[in-house]
C-alpha cells in the first residue's frame, strides 16, 4: 500500500509508520517540521517514508500527494493533556482537528484517483464522562467541551463519504506506551509516590499501543470496515485498579492518593480527562473480527513496562 499519515511524529503515528514500513509499504509522512520528522525517520533506515512539508489548517501544494495514495491516515491534532485549557488553548485543541480534517478531506475531494479509505482519530470524549453508564459506538455524544470537538471532528471526517471514499472513524481511549499519558504516570510509582489520582472510583478506558496499530491497519486494509469504531480494550478499569496493577508489575506501593486539586493546579479543565472518565466498551470493533492481543490490563502493563 501507500499511505499518508498527518501526525505522523506523535505517539500512535511514529508507531503506525515504523509498522507500515516494517512491512514494505510507502509512508507519506505529512509533517509540519520536516527536520524534526527526518530525525524520526532517517532516509537510511525509512527508504520507503516520503517526508512532505504541509500546514494542517490550509490548503496548499501538499495536497496533490494525496492522489495515488490507497489510504490516508489522521492522527493531527493538538495534544489536550498539556497546558491549562484557556480559551485560546481550547480553541487550538478544536481547529487542530476541525480543520485540518477539513483540508484532508479537500485534498481527498481533489484527488485523482482518490484514496480508498480515510481512517479518522476522534477519543472516547465524545461520549462524555460516566462512573455508572456503560457506552459503545451506538451511544449519545456528551455535551462537555472535548465532546463537542470530537462530534466536529467527526462531522469534517464523515463528509469524505460524499465522494465515494471509505470512512474508518476510530475512537481511541487512553493509548498505554511509553509515551503518551502513561509516560506521565510512571514517575510517580518509580518514586515510591504512586497512587489512584482523584477519587480513584473513575473509569479508566484505555488500549495497547500494539493493538491500537493492529486496529489502524485492519481498517485500512478490510474493506467491509466502515463508520465508528472504538478503540479500547474490551476490559476498562477504575483508577484505583489501574494504580494497584501498576504497583504490582512495577514492584512499588500504590497506595498514595493524587489529591483532584494538584491535577486540577496542573492542568486546569484539562484535568477532567483524568478525574472524570468512561466506561466504553469495543462492541463493534469486536464484532468486526478484530482480535485483542491485550484484553487485560495487566499483560499490557507487563508488556510495557517489561
Amino acid at each position: 500500500m501507500k499511505v499518508a499519515i498527518t501526525g505522523a511524529t506523535g505517539f500512535v503515528g511514529s508507531h503506525l509508520v515504523k509498522r507500515l514500513h516494517e512491512e514494505g509499504n510507502r509512508v507519506l509522512v505529512l509533517t509540519r517540521n520536516t527536520a524534526h520528522a527526518q530525525k524520526f525517520f532517517p532516509k537510511q533506515a525509512f527508504n520507503n517514508v516520503e517526508i512532505i512539508t504541509y500546514t494542517p489548517t490550509a490548503s496548499g501544494s501538499w495536497q496533490e500527494a494525496i492522489a495515488n495514495c490507497d489510504g490516508v491516515v489522521n492522527l493531527a491534532g493538538e495534544p489536550i493533556g498539556e497546558g491549562r485549557w484557556t480559551p485560546a488553548r481550547k480553541q487550538e485543541i478544536l481547529n487542530s482537528r476541525k480543520l485540518s480534517t477539513q483540508k484532508i478531506v479537500e485534498a481527498i475531494a481533489n484527488a485523482n484517483p482518490k484514496p480508498s479509505v480515510l481512517v479518522n482519530a476522534s477519543a472516547i470524549g465524545y461520549y462524555g464522562t460516566s462512573e455508572t453508564t456503560i457506552f459503545d459506538e451506538t451511544s449519545s455524544p456528551g455535551n462537555d467541551f472535548l465532546a463537542q470537538v470530537c462530534q466536529a471532528w467527526e462531522a469534517e471526517a464523515q463528509k469524505v463519504t460524499d465522494y465515494g471514499v471509505r470512512l474508518v472513524i476510530l475512537r481511541f481511549g487512553i493509548v498505554l506506551g511509553l509515551g503518551g499519558a502513561l509516560g506521565k504516570m510512571i514517575t510517580p510509582f518509580k518514586l515510591f509516590a504512586g497512587g489512584p489520582i482523584g477519587s480513584g472510583r473513575q473509569w479508566f478506558s484505555w488500549i495497547h499501543i500494539d493493538d491500537l496499530v493492529d486496529l489502524i491497519v485492519q481498517a485500512l486494509t478490510k474493506p467491509e470496515m466502515t463508520g465508528v469504531y472504538n478503540a479500547t480494550a474490551p476490559h476498562p478499569v477504575r483508577m484505583a485498579d489501574l494504580s494497584q496493577t501498576m504497583g504490582k508489575v512495577m514492584h512499588r506501593p500504590s497506595w498514595l492518593p493524587v489529591p483532584s486539586f494538584a491535577i486540577e493546579a496542573l492542568l486546569g479543565d484539562g484535568a477532567i480527562v483524568v478525574l472524570e472518565g468512561q466506561q466504553v466498551l469495543p462492541k463493534r470493533t469486536l464484532e468486526s473480527g478484530f482480535e485483542f492481543k491485550y484484553p487485560d490490563l495487566q499483560p499490557a502493563l507487563e508488556a510495557v513496562l517489561k
